[in-house]
């Protein structure tokens, strides 16, 4: 079981049942959201913050993250990510791209990404979930 989670998508229904499967599937404690990509970033900031305040708090170690959304989509999450230095504040974190479509070249670009550990097809299932869970013991 994690101890948080973070659930990055655009559509508030799919937000939802992420959090619910995953609530249901007892495989995190805490699960966190954001509308976008700009939103992540806002929330790793505020998570930065409070790591440079030496504040006692819990970080995200998995994320689930949409690639199409408006403002900011995970590609441009990615590339910003990457790019500014947050895996010094978040070393352990690692990313799950949850997409509505399986395009074959975003599935060779995110391979790009370190923090990227897999590619699924939305909606995430129990299945998914227990099956990703038993491949990283």
């Amino acid at each position: 079981m994690y101890n948080k989670i973070l659930c990055v998508d655009d559509d508030p229904i799919t937000l939802m049942l992420c959090k619910k499967v995953i609530e249901k599937s007892n495989f995190s404690k805490q699960i966190d959201t954001a509308h976008n990509g700009e939103d992540a970033i806002k929330y790793f900031d505020n998570l930065k913050n409070d790591l440079e305040k030496n504040k006692n708090i819990i970080l995200p170690q998995l994320m689930f993250l949409d690639l199409n959304m408006p403002i900011m989509g995970g590609w441009e999450f990615l590339d910003i990510f990457s790019e500014n230095n947050y895996h010094n504040f978040f070393p352990d974190l690692k990313v799950i791209v949850l997409s509505s479509t399986i395009d074959p070249r975003d599935i060779e670009k995110s391979k790009s990404y370190t923090m990227v550990i897999d590619f699924l097809s939305k909606p995430i299932t129990k299945e998914m979930l227990y099956s990703f869970s038993n491949n990283t013991k």
